[in-house]
């Protein structure tokens, strides 16, 4: 095999909060003078960015390991599987493996690759070129903005706090500097992400930071107000339905930020909700939910659930029926319970059987489908304005306010000619199917 001494190959998997860590290590080694490649005959080392969230993700994340062992074998490891009885395992795999760490050692693994292919030279401003933004393996026209680390909260199925650690909050001057660099290079659309972004700030006490000479509170509003500012799309996803993002709704009935929350509810059974200590009832997320779409009627809410969690009963997944009938979400996504090692839920009794779990979940995905479909159904003779992520012949692919990427649909149209990805337009909305929209 022919190798590049300096060049380094990157394998990415897992969540956005993971994508923004790789992005921050390529950033640093191509300041430091390597190049990337895609290629792992031209690659001198290999860098494994683990998912480690449930079992399914490592199972991907091992894959993935033992092909760059195979196909390289010059292979350092990080992320969420670097710690612990993952990284014990890993190395039990690969005992030739080069270096583990764990998620955002951002250091750690940039010096490992210099102790791995020492550079042969001092970097070069006029060379080695790095964009003011970084490094990024999103679309030139939006990216995602991570404004804290870690989280508080001890959810029983949960292992993130015990990989990523306790919030941590950055300061709003460190967020909105990133945040302008990143709208100067083209970005259209902020998504704001983190483990728990409703709680950003409260590790600082919300204490006073300065951007531009502006002095600024580090909170969730303030924050979302000054990236209102930029006149781009700003998305929050992760939000927990705390009290303080009462305040962010008016933003969005106003249009300062997209009217659209990520919110992870989990379950809709308040029995149900205790076993997984999570911070939120079903009582008042409705309630709370309602007073928001009586101030900004056009919100799209788009959250995540679990069946199958130990104990959960006939009766508990009928009241999860109950919730979405009476929630109407927009978009939403079901995972069938799996046990991941060193979550609390483990210790729980009565574990449901695999194929009641499997019988939930597609009862589950057929109402939600039916209330998703009606909801894209009258759309159709309205107006969108869209954000454009592909181009191909005669056809393109975008998005409306209500559609972050990768996760919710996408909207259907013509390319004009000269129609580039980045790219707003508006147009009517002429059909709709169970997930996606078609315009003119």
């Amino acid at each position: 095999m022919t190798t590049n001494s300096e060049k380094v190959g990157f394998i990415s998997l897992g969540c956005p909060k993971a994508l923004v860590d790789s992005e921050r290590i390529l950033t640093q080694l191509r300041s430091d003078g390597y190049d990337i490649t895609a290629s792992y005959d031209d690659a001198a080392v290999v860098i494994v960015n683990t998912c480690g969230f449930i079992d399914s993700a490592k199972a991907e994340s091992l894959e993935a390991i033992g092909e760059a062992m195979q196909e390289n074998g010059q292979v350092l490891v990080t992320g969420c599987m670097g710690k612990g009885d993952d990284a014990a395992r890993i190395q039990s795999l690969h005992p030739n493996i080069l270096g583990i760490t764990g998620p955002a050692a951002y250091e750690d693994v940039v010096g490992a690759v210099h102790k791995a292919i020492p550079l042969n030279r001092r970097p070069d401003p006029l060379v080695d070129l790095v964009p003011a933004q970084g490094i990024k393996l999103t679309p030139r026209h939006y990216a995602y903005l991570k404004i804290s680390e870690g989280c508080n909260h001890r959810c029983r199925f949960c292992i993130i706090p015990s990989m990523r650690g306790d919030l941590v909050s950055r300061p709003i001057g460190d967020i909105m500097r990133e945040a302008e660099g990143l709208v100067n290079a083209g970005v259209r659309e902020l998504l704001v992400i983190s483990q728990d972004t409703s709680a950003y700030g409260v590790d600082l006490k919300y204490r006073t930071d300065f951007w531009q000479g502006r002095p600024l509170k580090s909170n969730l509003l303030t924050l979302a107000e000054t990236l209102a500012e930029f006149g781009i799309w700003v998305r929050l996803h992760y939000v927990y339905p705390y009290p303080n993002v009462d305040a962010l709704i008016p933003l969005m009935a106003e249009g300062k930020i997209l009217p659209y929350l990520d919110i992870p509810l989990q379950h809709g059974s308040p029995s149900v909700l205790q076993r997984m200590k999570r911070p939120a009832a079903a009582e008042k997320t409705l309630e709370r939910i309602e007073r928001w779409r009586a101030v900004c009627p056009d919100i799209t809410l788009r959250s995540t659930f679990i069946v199958g969690f130990p104990g959960e009963t006939d009766a508990e997944f009928q009241e999860l029926l109950e919730f979405i009938d009476n929630a109407q979400l927009d978009r939403v996504g079901c995972f069938q319970y799996s046990a991941v090692k060193g979550a609390a839920a483990n210790a729980l009794p009565d574990p449901v059987p695999e194929a009641i779990k499997q019988e939930r979940w597609n009862t589950f995905m057929a109402k939600q489908q039916v209330i998703s479909a009606a909801k894209l159904q009258k759309k159709v003779g309205s107006t969108l304005q869209v954000l454009i992520d592909e181009v191909e012949g005669d056809r393109a692919v975008g998005r409306s306010i209500a559609d972050a990427p990768e996760i919710d649909g996408v909207v259907h149209l013509d390319a004009l000619p000269g129609l580039q990805p980045g790219d707003w337009v508006e147009g009517q909305v002429t059909g709709a199917d169970d997930y996606d929209l078609w315009m003119t």
